[in-house]
C-alpha cells in the first residue's frame, strides 16, 4: 500500500481546466493526491450555465457553495442553493443545476475519485489570462461508461431548467464573462 504525502494547495493553486459547456475548474485534490479516495475541485461559473440531467453510478457528489446561487434539480425536486449551503447527492441519483447569479463558485467533491478521466476528457487546459477553447463534449460522452446495470435505476421526472440568458451549448464559443484563468502552480 502506497503511503501518501501531505499536500497543501493555497488560494490560486491547482491545475485549471475549462469544462465542457462552461466553467473554470481549479483542481484542489486529485485521486492521485488522495489515493483514489476523492476528487475535489473549485468550479467557477457564469449566469445561465446549466448541466444536463445526469447521474454518477459509481460516486457520491457534494456541492458546497462558496459564492453565488444555483437552482438544483435532484431526483425530481428543485431547490435553490446559496453561498454557505451544501448539497449531498448519493450515487445513482439524477441531478442537474443552473447558475442563477451573475457568478457562482462551488467546491465539488466526488467520492471516490473515480470520475477524473471523464472530467479530463470533457475539459481543456486553461492558459493564463485567456478564455478557454471549447471543450470537446463528444469526446467525453463517447468515452463515458453506461449507467450501471446493477439494480433498478431510480426514476425521475425530467424538468427543463430555463436558462435566463439564452442557451450555451457544449462547444459554444460564447464568451465566458468574468472568468479568467490564472497561471496554475503546485505546492509541494
Amino acid at each position: 500500500m502506497k503511503t501518501l504525502d501531505a499536500m497543501v494547495r493555497d488560494t490560486g493553486e491547482g491545475e485549471q481546466r475549462w469544462f465542457c459547456g462552461g466553467g473554470l475548474h481549479t483542481w484542489k485534490a486529485t485521486p492521485e493526491d488522495t489515493g483514489g479516495a476523492f476528487l475535489l475541485f473549485e468550479d467557477q461559473l457564469d449566469l445561465g450555465k446549466v448541466t444536463p440531467l445526469h447521474r454518477h453510478p459509481d460516486a457520491d457528489e457534494t456541492f458546497y457553495m462558496l459564492e453565488g446561487d444555483v437552482l438544483l434539480h435532484i431526483d425530481g425536486e428543485q431547490r435553490p442553493l446559496h453561498a454557505g449551503g451544501i448539497a449531498i447527492i448519493p450515487r445513482g441519483i439524477p441531478h442537474a443545476f443552473m447558475v442563477t447569479s451573475a457568478l457562482a463558485r462551488m467546491l465539488c467533491l466526488q467520492t471516490p475519485g473515480s470520475g477524473e478521466e471523464f472530467y479530463r476528457l470533457a475539459s481543456e487546459p486553461a492558459v493564463d489570462g485567456q478564455p478557454g477553447a471549447p471543450a470537446d463534449c463528444a469526446r467525453a460522452l463517447g468515452r463515458a461508461r453506461p449507467a450501471s446495470p446493477a439494480g433498478p435505476a431510480r426514476r425521475s421526472s425530467v424538468h427543463r431548467l430555463t436558462r435566463p440568458s439564452g442557451p450555451r451549448e457544449c462547444g459554444s464559443s460564447a464568451p465566458r464573462a468574468g472568468l479568467r484563468s490564472r497561471t496554475p502552480t503546485r505546492n509541494g
